[in-house]
């Protein structure tokens, strides 16, 4: 029996997990693949095949030699780009042009972030270097561009191409376009030099926007030295402390964290400067129209209407949480009652916990990682006939032993591609939870196969214990399905072409099957499929799952606010130039879009490090959001393990990635044009109360 057709037989034939009479739970494999530490297999026969099963990475100069042999293929494959006449053929050479030197970057860009191994870090590190400054180079090289000019330029020849190679080479000229490649030879070198300045200046500023701030013990009244990082004589404040009850103590962090810092001011400064002039250069108004093309919002203008709409339609409700926020304060503390931004994300999840009792402890027993895992298994089934099925990784395949390796399978297609899940805390590993690709999947011409994607999940979650398995708490349940939607985005997204695979599609459109996953996530007939006591096999009772979601309601318009102040800085800042500094706009946009005081001698946005991967797309959060409460509402809230419903969203936006026009996609999952009003409507809408939770609490 082929590999194939050994895992299509286990799919259909496997039974999902059940309980024995005396309650105690039998989890499937992929539950207890999750559920149970990882055994340690030593076999000193086995070969090391490699991270990922790239034969080259057994060892960190491996990094050198699959950079040395992607760059050869680049060459032979850049001559055959230029060189075949214009057609599919040239749209091909570029895809695998792209996939060969992505294959690397991308495996890289992982491993410089997340292996344990420092040598393996420094060597991934020099990797993406290299191919980067390769890629800046094919980004200007006019021969590479012209031929790929000429295919669009020849009305006969489009009208031959389909639709998906028609738009990936039209991407692909996109690309070369903002680098500058239509400028004369001076220009062109400017906007070159402009790219390689960027580069350095997005660095610097992410690194600095996570660094640290001190200040000298003495300046801290004693008693709350025990709440902060020591230093020698210095107090060391790496966070807001947003979640601390002692008011001084938020405040304090608040301040100092905040503190501008005058080398990092200067960076964003220069580097809002030259975004702005390498879009004007390039032949547009600002940088963040330059951002925009081929978004769903399409225009910095399109945008603003969104949120000064959305901040229209929120501003009683706004209003109302802060007045809640303020009165609980003055409870909470009579003599110091003036509400400040330091404040709101404590006091909303003190009035969330006085009007739900959500305490994580009373969840955490039933969302055992197994029975998550079951669940998403069990989802994925009914949604797409789809299954993770656990497998053993071999010898150098994975980057730490607790790190679990997923097939995807479908139940008539076979293998659809590899999720390696590195979900447990380790020392120095990122704290961040995170979707990487590793390699797009792709239709290999060459082959006539097709390259199955690979991507990694990254959590933190704590490991499991001699006497339980891995709790999650709600929030890091909501996080798991987050990131598993991003992941059966890559493993669904079966495109013709690996540069619009999955995930690579349009930012605001991006995040559509990430949040989507957070609905069910919240549905009670969906989690009651999993979640059940890991001890007793007990249910996780649905007046917890209705509280749980009514929760949210309290204080979202001020929660949301915040976000839309957050996007509109974002929007603003990447505009036309303003005769004000970063801190000005700031202090104007924070009176304007949030309505809390700004406080003086703080920079908030030198800790807005999504200024650098978000550049003029912080919206898109936002606007994402409201396409899946659509899509929630009109496809899926009567039914959300309705198969037929399920087929017609892989179909109409997950089969795509980037290959066709996101609002095309939403129009085809809607079956009709949303407007910024609907979108708008959706997110107002999520914050209505469900009155059914109130009797149910009331029952209870």
């Amino acid at each position: 029996m082929s590999a194939c057709k050994r895992l299509l037989y286990v799919v259909k034939h496997r039974s999902l997990w059940t309980h024995v009479r005396r309650n105690v739970t039998t989890w499937s494999p992929v539950g207890a693949a999750f559920n149970a530490k990882q055994q340690k297999r030593p076999n000193l026969f086995e070969k090391n095949v490699g991270l990922f099963g790239v034969p080259e990475l057994s060892c960190p100069a491996g990094f050198q030699a699959a950079t040395d042999r992607a760059l050869k293929n680049t060459a032979r494959l850049v001559e055959n780009a230029c060189s075949c006449p214009p057609g599919v053929e040239t749209v091909e050479s570029f895809d695998q042009l792209s996939d060969g030197l992505c294959k690397v970057a991308d495996l890289a860009d992982f491993v410089k972030v997340a292996h344990p191994d420092p040598a393996f870090r420094e060597a991934a590190e020099k990797a993406c270097i290299e191919i980067g400054t390769v890629v800046e180079k094919l980004n200007t090289n006019v021969e590479l561009c012209k031929s790929l000019k000429i295919l669009l330029d020849s009305p006969d020849i489009v009208a031959k191409l389909d639709a998906d190679t028609r738009r990936v080479a039209e991407l692909f000229l996109f690309d070369f376009e903002i680098s500058g490649i239509h400028l004369d030879d001076k220009l062109r070198k400017e906007a070159v030099a402009l790219h390689v300045k960027l580069l350095d200046l997005n660095n610097e500023f992410l690194v600095g926007s996570h660094l640290p701030n001190r200040i000298a013990r003495s300046a801290i009244p004693e008693h709350l030295h025990l709440h902060f990082a020591d230093e020698g004589s210095f107090i060391q404040i790496g966070g807001l402390h947003a979640d601390s009850p002692d008011d001084l103590v938020r405040e304090i962090a608040y301040m100092i964290y905040l503190h501008p810092n005058a080398d990092l001011m200067e960076c964003l400064e220069e580097l809002l400067k030259c975004r702005y002039k390498l879009a004007k250069l390039v032949g547009y108004e600002s940088y963040g129209h330059r951002a925009l093309k081929g978004t769903m919002a399409k225009t910095p203008e399109a945008v603003m209407s969104f949120l000064h709409l959305l901040t229209d339609k929120l501003s009683d409700r706004t209003a109302t949480d802060f007045t809640m926020m303020r009165n609980m304060k003055k409870k909470l503390n009579p003599r110091n009652s003036e509400l400040m931004p330091w404040d709101h994300p404590y006091l909303s999840g003190v009035l969330r916990a006085e009007r739900y009792n959500i305490e994580p402890s009373l969840y955490t027993p039933y969302l055992s990682l197994g029975a998550c895992m079951e669940g998403l298994n069990n989802l994925f089934s009914q949604l797409y006939g789809v299954s993770l099925m656990s497998e053993h990784a071999s010898a150098g395949e994975v980057w730490s032993e607790d790190v679990r390796k997923l097939a995807v399978v479908h139940e008539t297609e076979g293998l659809l591609g590899y999720i390696y899940c590195d979900f447990f805390h380790r020392q120095d590993k990122p704290h961040q939870d995170c979707h990487f690709t590793i390699r797009g999947g792709r239709r290999c011409p060459e082959t006539g196969q097709y390259q199955l994607p690979v991507v990694v999940l990254m959590l933190s979650l704590p490991h499991p214990t001699k006497r339980a398995p891995t709790l999650l708490t709600p929030g890091m349940m909501e996080n798991l399905f987050h990131e598993m939607g991003h992941a059966m985005h890559s493993m669904l997204g079966r495109t013709r072409y690996q540069h619009v695979t999955g995930t690579r599609c349009a930012t605001d459109f991006a995040e559509v099957p990430s949040i989507l996953m957070e609905y069910f996530a919240t549905d009670y007939r969906v989690i009651s499929q999993f979640a059940r006591h890991y001890e007793t096999g007990q249910r996780l009772p649905q007046s917890l799952v209705a509280r749980l979601c009514e929760s949210k309601k309290v204080c979202g318009a001020a929660d949301t606010q915040l976000q839309i102040f957050y996007a509109v800085l974002d929007q603003i800042y990447h505009g036309q130039p303003q005769n004000q500094t970063t801190t000005e706009i700031l202090e104007e946009m924070q009176q304007k879009f949030y309505g809390l005081p700004y406080t003086p001698n703080t920079a908030w946005q030198l800790r807005f490090s999504h200024l650098i991967g978000y550049g003029a797309k912080y919206y898109s959060y936002l606007m994402s959001r409201a396409v899946a409460s659509m899509v929630w509402k009109q496809c899926f809230v009567q039914d959300p393990l309705n198969r037929d419903m399920g087929e017609r969203y892989r179909r109409q936006m997950l089969a795509h990635g980037g290959a066709k026009e996101p609002m095309l996609m939403v129009e085809g999952m809607l079956q009709r044009q949303p407007t910024m009003e609907d979108f708008v409507d959706a997110l107002v809408s999520e914050l209505n109360p469900n009155f059914e939770t109130f009797i149910m609490d009331s029952e209870s």
